[in-house]
């Protein structure tokens, strides 16, 4: 192991390239590299199996998929949503001409406050974007009732839950859309890509149409669509990565494991808790860095850093706090009391598949450092 080599927070799982030149000359051969080419219908159905999903559209990344989503259920008007998050969450719906509205998180979970979400609504609001944060399920049943009360639409930015599973079923099934994201630093990636599960053919099909200018034939374009199309490279780099998702997940759960035994009597930091009935994906490893650890959230992460240990504040600052969303009322602090404690305690530590037992046991001696300091 190279010490001085840098940890990232979270690195792309790569198969040997050997095992990506068939693909490639495939798509050569095949002379088709976009517009739901061979690989692109392949992809599709191989993730609804290994999901659980019936109905999933593929697109070039997932803050299109975002935009698309909210499109093709005609949202308008405000969307309650979670300060807690990345920001493409409220970006796409800006892009939609949509006031975004920030409710409170649930301190236990880093999700939205399903209490906090009832008290958000007003006439003007039309649905509900929660975040399964760090991939923990959201509280769904919660959500769909307060939805159902007030005929609100519910779309999940699922960015984080690849293959998460609760009570034994897919958290993707829930709302009336799920968007994935495909990321290079997600569980499972395509380099770039994203995607939207629907319940039925009908809404696939819409949004299929949505995702190509809204083209439907030749000589129909049925709405002002997008260019949001995977491209068959893309694909073709899912379906390689599908062959090697489950042992990396199986490694992820591991490390898991591993950080939270090595932490477990770190004073001041706190682990979240697995949610019970959930099989976890490993996307993140959050902790909290308490006043009994005798160093701030920012020395530790900097200490981190110096270390060449790329640890992240995700997600700090908040999605409310940047320029574009700070002067909206639901933005003010005070109204985000736990989303703005959490922000500033938690730090997300390396994780992926090929992280070692040795580099766990070095960012934990840094840990275990920074706190006798």
């Amino acid at each position: 192991m190279n010490e001085d080599a840098p940890i990232f927070v979270t690195q792309p799982l790569l198969p040997p390239l050997d095992q990506l030149m068939p693909y490639l000359e495939q798509i050569w051969a095949n002379k088709y590299v976009t517009n739901g080419g061979p690989f692109h219908q392949q992809l599709e159905a191989a993730l609804c199996e290994h999901l659980g999903v019936k109905h999933i559209s593929l697109f070039a990344n997932g803050t299109i998929a975002l935009m698309t989503a909210l499109q093709s259920l005609g949202v308008k008007g405000e969307v309650i949503t979670t300060p807690y998050s990345f920001v493409a969450t409220a970006h796409a719906m800006m892009w939609n001409g949509i006031k975004p509205v920030f409710a409170d998180i649930d301190p236990a979970t880093f999700n939205l406050d399903p209490a906090r979400i009832e008290a958000a609504i007003t006439p003007a609001t039309t649905a509900i974007m929660p975040v399964h944060c760090y991939g923990r399920p959201c509280d769904v049943q919660a959500i769909d009732t307060i939805a159902r009360r007030h005929s609100l639409k519910v779309i999940y930015d699922a960015a984080h839950a690849f293959a998460v599973r609760q009570d034994g079923t897919s958290v993707l099934t829930h709302g009336d859309l799920s968007v994935l994201s495909f990321h290079g630093t997600k569980v499972f990636h395509t380099f770039e890509g994203g995607a939207i599960v629907s319940p039925d053919s009908a809404t696939k099909r819409h949004i299929d149409n949505l995702k190509n200018f809204g083209i439907v034939d030749e000589v129909t374009v049925s709405a002002p669509g997008i260019n949001g199309k995977m491209s068959e490279f893309n694909a073709a780099f899912g379906l390689l990565q599908l062959k090697h998702i489950e042992l990396a997940l199986d490694k992820r759960r591991a490390i898991d494991r591993h950080y939270r035994e090595a932490l477990a009597d770190v004073p001041g930091i706190t682990c979240l808790p697995h949610a019970a009935g959930v099989v976890a994906n490993g996307a993140y490893f959050p902790i909290l860095v308490g006043r009994a650890y005798h160093a701030s959230r920012d020395e530790l992460y900097q200490k981190l850093r110096d270390a060449g240990v790329v640890a992240r504040r995700y997600f700090y600052p908040l999605i409310s706090d940047f320029p574009m969303y700070r002067t909206m009322p639901s933005a003010d602090p005070a109204n985000l009391p736990a989303a703005s404690q959490i922000a500033r305690q938690v730090l997300c530590l390396p994780i992926f598949p090929d992280l070692s037992a040795d580099q766990i046991k070095r960012i934990v001696g840094l840990i275990r450092q920074a706190c006798r300091a």
